[in-house]
């Protein structure tokens, strides 16, 4: 199992923000996005938003630090690429 995590250089919303990718699977990031904590909302049709506050989190969980076009040629490498403006982009998850 490999997560990939580049450094918070992405500004929004007032923070910097970093992607969270595998290259393996969906089912492998959101599991490994689930137990560090990072919510579903944060999952943006191929990779998980994540605060610079939780990067050091990801780390420490096994994300290994790559750069922004090292993470995207793994993404696209593995084929889970999802280009914007096809297919979901975010999942909403809706309690009861």
């Amino acid at each position: 199992m490999t997560l990939y995590i580049d450094p918070p250089t992405w500004p929004g919303h007032g923070r910097m923000w970093s992607h969270l990718v595998s290259d393996v699977s969906f089912e492998e990031l959101h599991v490994f996005a689930a137990s560090i904590g990072c919510p579903a909302r944060a999952f943006d049709g191929d990779h998980y938003d994540l605060p610079s506050v939780r990067y050091a989190d990801a780390v420490a969980a096994g994300a290994v630090q790559v750069g922004s076009k090292e993470l995207l040629r793994r993404l696209t490498a593995a084929g889970l690429r999802r280009p914007k403006g096809r297919g979901v982009r975010s999942v909403r998850v809706h309690r009861a």
